[in-house]
């Protein structure tokens, strides 16, 4: 009974990700004497009958599932195994994942196009079985204590277990000032760990094994002309999209007017009976000025139009900045990235008229759409520069226009202080190795500066080898590819799973919403992994191939153009509305009393931000969301609902 217990306060802690029905099961009478509780939120999307109850069995009630997801090839399967004689007593995708188990034991998951999280429990093998999808699209984290394996979607209802300890890691601490998040397998919480994409854990006798299932592959690459290979993956993306559109209940589409959201958009138009509605941000122009780019609802508008979408525009306000705790609260592994708060706007608004929104993530991951990606071909052209106007010379000359911002004419302030921001990266790193490099640009504060940012307690339990480890350990894997695809691959592995695709997950389900990412649909990926990388990125075209596939079909305007970032304009904000909110919450008496930063420091990155010097916006949200982060966990280990954090 207490197991039951527990379970029903871990399972309403998250409710918000299925408040259509509520399930548990509990294991009775094992032979191995070994305590089994799982439970279930049920989001319906797929039969939404109680047939689809979970946790859900086989016939004889000797297997059992918890599962969070979507699988997208379960029709082909269902008739696979209804061939073999199994029965089946709903219309839903859960009940495959049972059945395909007894007929295939752990390699079912090998046989699986989706994304998912789910939990099996072998009754005759008294054997726990949990799967996470290939790209990590769906959230698993999991903690041993007492004696007992946790495991849940989020991390807050791991917090209700009495025995799960509420500590800082300070080894992620490092990485999250690093990147503003944390790579897997760890998180904040020290003890706390995520299942990494493409793995499963198996528990047996209170012992855990985890292992990889699946990795991303770069062999037999296509030999075909470049019209052939973007032909064919033009027809690949209109199916896959139409696939991910099945739904018994309505879709929907995130829509910035840029090139990855907008060929969804076209690729769903081609669907016969498919609905187009389709949901984007917008703030004032006067909020704008410091960002790249304040046009995404614009272009939006005009791919909704040209599509004949029916088009939702969200504008957003500075009070939106009150959402802040609530937003990390519902994240609870922090991520510091101002895109998250938009994407709950979306999925609120979304909320009202549909269940399920599809989403452009991914494709930059894939199709090499990052300026990241293009930092060895930029350092290249560098190094021909004489040293000393490289390293003296045109560093000066970027802080001279970023001073200037205000007077440019031809060019907005936004997208100036855009380019100096990254031509004083590209300048700092220019003469660093390809991986070294990598790891700088992906990095908002590099190991010297966090050295000084941190207090002299949090440095001496903090790694002495950096926080590059994070992405050299995955470099090491594909020691022979080339270097885009060698940067793709560490993409993959970190900051798709562990800040684009968290964020994307926990800010949706927050609002009951689920999004689905075509893009890392398993055939485009293995797809994408035998394209040349000279059509990924040709000359210093990005995203060549998806370009390439989508002439004729988008709007000429979206196809060139540059990319814009999804997110908030807090540039603006911080300068003005947020001014006080980012003083009064990074404060030198409130930094002194977490112990984990030096006051001066963190005053002293706020002055530069103010004045210019240094351009220290994110990794000032970052503190921002920390400073959140220890109020909602830490200072009251957890609140049972946003509404009481904010109280």
């Amino acid at each position: 009974m207490a197991d039951e217990l527990l379970l029903e306060s871990m399972l309403s802690i998250t409710r918000h990700r299925g408040p259509n029905d509520t399930g548990v099961y509990v294991a009775k009478g094992c032979s191995s004497g070994a305590s089994v509780a799982i439970g279930n939120n049920r989001l319906s999307i797929i039969d939404l009958s109680p047939a689809g109850h979970q946790p859900m069995s086989n016939e004889d009630g000797t297997v059992w599932v918890a599962y969070n997801g979507e699988i997208y090839n379960f029709q082909e399967l269902r008739e696979e195994l209804v061939s073999d004689g199994h029965q089946f007593k709903s219309r839903t995708d859960t009940e495959v994942l049972v059945h395909l188990y007894e007929k295939y034991g752990m390699e079912m998951v090998k046989r699986l196009n989706g994304m998912f999280a789910f939990a099996l429990w072998d009754v005759a093998r008294q054997e726990l079985i949990i799967f996470r999808d290939r790209m990590g699209i769906k959230p698993l984290y999991y903690a041993e204590a007492g004696g007992c394996l946790y495991f849940a979607s989020e991390i807050k209802a791991l917090l209700a277990c009495p025995e799960i300890g509420v500590e800082v890691d300070a080894d992620s601490l490092y990485q999250y000032l690093a990147y503003l998040y944390v790579p897997n397998p760890a998180s904040l919480f020290k003890g706390i760990l995520k299942l990494p994409p493409g793995h499963g854990l198996c528990w047996r006798n209170g012992v855990v094994r985890i292992n990889s299932y699946w990795d991303l592959s770069y062999d037999n690459q296509f030999q075909e002309s470049k019209e052939d290979i973007a032909r064919r993956l033009r027809e690949l993306l209109v199916n896959v999209t139409k696939r991910q559109l099945i739904s018994d209940v309505p879709v929907g589409f995130f829509l910035s007017g840029g090139l990855d959201s907008s060929t969804l958009v076209a690729c769903a138009a081609q669907t016969p009976g498919a609905s187009l509605n389709c949901y984007s941000i917008a703030y004032k122009e006067e909020h704008a000025r410091f960002e790249q780019s304040g046009d995404d609802a614009r272009y939006a508008r005009q791919v909704a139009a040209h599509f004949g979408a029916d088009f939702h525009e969200i504008v957003v306000e500075p009070k939106v900045a009150s959402l802040l705790p609530k937003v990390v609260w519902h994240m609870d592994d922090p991520i510091s990235d101002p895109s998250a708060i938009a994407t709950y706007l979306i999925s609120e608004a979304a909320a009202t008229r549909v269940k399920v929104l599809l989403s452009g993530q991914g494709a930059d991951e894939i199709f090499c759409g990052y300026r990241v990606h293009l930092a060895h071909k930029t350092s290249a052209l560098l190094r021909l520069m004489p040293k000393q106007i490289r390293e003296e010379v045109a560093p000066r000359l970027l802080k001279c226009l970023v001073q200037y911002k205000d007077r440019a004419a031809i060019i907005s302030p936004g997208l100036l202080m855009a380019f100096c921001r990254f031509g004083d990266k590209m300048l700092r790193t220019s003469s660093l190795g390809l991986q070294e490099q990598y790891s700088a640009l992906r990095s908002y504060l590099v190991d010297s500066e966090l050295r000084v940012l941190l207090s002299p307690e949090a440095s001496s339990e903090t790694p002495t080898r950096g926080h590059a480890d994070a992405f050299q350990k995955h470099f090491d894997k594909v020691p022979g590819e080339d270097f885009i695809n060698q940067m793709l691959y560490v993409d993959a592995k970190t900051f798709l799973p562990d800040l684009n695709l968290a964020y994307s997950d926990k800010m949706s389900m927050a609002c009951s919403i689920e999004v689905r990412v075509p893009f890392l649909d398993n055939e485009i990926v293995d797809f994408m992994g035998r394209v040349p990388p000279d059509l990924k990125i040709r000359g210093f075209n990005q995203k060549y191939i998806l370009r390439k596939a989508m002439e004729g079909v988008l709007p000429k305007s979206v196809l060139t153009r540059r990319k814009a970032a999804f997110g908030l304009p807090i540039r603006s904000w911080f300068k003005n509305e947020l001014r006080e909110m980012l003083t009064d919450m990074l404060s030198e008496d409130r930094i002194r009393r977490r112990g984990l930063l030096k006051p001066a420091a963190v005053t002293r990155m706020i002055r530069d931000n103010e004045t210019g010097e240094r351009d220290y916006t994110l990794p000032l949200w970052g503190l921002l969301t920390l400073e959140l982060w220890h109020q909602a966990f830490l200072d009251q280990r957890t609140a049972a609902t946003p509404e009481r954090l904010l109280a």
